[in-house]
């Protein structure tokens, strides 16, 4: 740690230009128990078959989405607060809650941002898991909080009883990434549920439901039903995995209308979405056929995975998001090297002292090339 240097890169949080500090050989320090292996992270190499490394749906965005994204460019010139009011209140209706419990944000990862901002002015720390998606610990260390990082239990779901207890007089916020990414693995609804319900009686708990909508029954299993019942629970959900819409950056927070106040008195939030990307979310929520097929395509990719990489020995985390964790007997970044010369990107963590790849679900074609890859490069 002594070598240790801060630089920007393409952090776990999927965005630019995080302050993460790095060890001798330029890998990213997010714990004790947990680094990422960068390779190159600011360009890609030309020729890539299989773009796998940021849990990108490969089949979206909707037609829908892309109709409404092209009529809505020669609007470009104005601001779109009727419109965006309009996804606003067909949010707000989707999720059992009333318009002022929700705000927009060009991607929830911005959204995550500015509560760590805005949370932390006056220091204080905030509790999540160890390893987890590092966007809103890293903005509200930099803002001045400190971090509290529970391990993941055996079985990768969140230590509830663990977290709980690390909350003291300080905390200011939980964080929790469920389904959790880097891993993928779930915490269980009931349990979940009853541990938002008590502790945020004390504290406000914030749960990145990014990947929820790649579960069976998501809604029922979100935690946001617990804001209509006024309990101070942060909901945080993306138009960028199931409607794969990353690029075109939209996401919302849903909240107390007070909790909501306080984010917005230092930020506003909506300012950041475009017009053209407002159509589009509006349109892609209608498409419920195309979100169904996003679904069901991530699942017979990851279901293929999961069996090959079983056939080759490999004991995966189970996964209920966009990609797989899996260990390698490799150290990380020359895994990475390795792929991308088979044409391929992943990711490459330690996590506990193991090196393991993080693979996102592209296509079946896609994910055949990755499995050969794999093949050739630990053979």
């Amino acid at each position: 740690m002594g070598g240790l240097t801060v630089a920007p890169h393409l952090s776990l949080s999927e965005s630019w230009r995080h302050s993460v500090p790095l060890d001798r050989s330029g890998n990213a320090l997010y714990s004790p128990f947990f680094k990422e292996y960068l390779d190159d992270p600011f360009t890609e190499p030309k020729g890539i078959l299989a773009k796998l490394n940021a849990n990108e749906n490969p089949y979206g965005p909707s037609p829908k989405a892309v109709q409404a994204l092209k009529d809505g460019a020669v609007k470009g010139n104005r601001y779109a607060w009727k419109e965006l009011f309009a996804l606003v209140e067909k949010i707000a209706k989707k999720e059992g809650v009333d318009p002022k419990n929700v705000i927009m944000g060009p991607g929830s990862s911005d959204l995550l941002e500015k509560t760590g901002m805005v949370l932390f002015l006056e220091g204080g720390n905030v509790v999540s898991a160890d390893p987890s998606y590092m966007s809103l610990v890293r903005v509200a260390e930099a803002t001045g909080a400190s971090w509290k990082g529970v391990p993941l239990k055996s079985d990768w779901s969140h230590d509830l009883n663990a977290m709980e207890k690390a909350i003291d007089e300080n905390t200011k916020l939980v964080y929790i990434c469920n389904p959790n990414n880097p891993t993928g693995s779930l915490t269980a609804t009931a349990e979940l549920r009853d541990f938002c319900a008590r502790v945020s009686e004390k504290v406000p708990v914030f749960v990145d439901e990014a990947y929820l909508e790649f579960l069976d029954n998501s809604q029922k299993q979100s935690m946001v039903s617990l804001v209509a019942e006024g309990k101070n629970v942060i909901i945080a959900r993306t138009f960028s995995k199931i409607h794969g819409m990353a690029g075109i950056r939209v996401g919302y927070i849903v909240a107390k209308e007070e909790t909501l106040q306080q984010i917005q008195k230092i930020t506003r939030a909506g300012m950041g979405i475009s017009y053209p990307s407002v159509m589009a979310a509006l349109a892609s929520m209608e498409d419920v056929t195309f979100q169904e097929k996003s679904k069901k395509l991530n699942a017979q990719s990851r279901n293929y995975v999961c069996t090959e990489l079983k056939k080759m020995g490999f004991d995966y985390v189970k996964s209920h998001t966009s990609f797989v964790l899996f260990p390698i007997e490799m150290e990380g970044k020359a895994f990475l090297k390795k792929m991308k010369s088979q044409q391929v990107a992943v990711r490459a963590f330690e996590i506990n002292k193991k090196n393991w790849c993080r693979v996102s679900m592209g296509t079946m074609e896609e994910m055949k090339i990755f499995v050969s890859a794999l093949g050739s490069v630990l053979s």
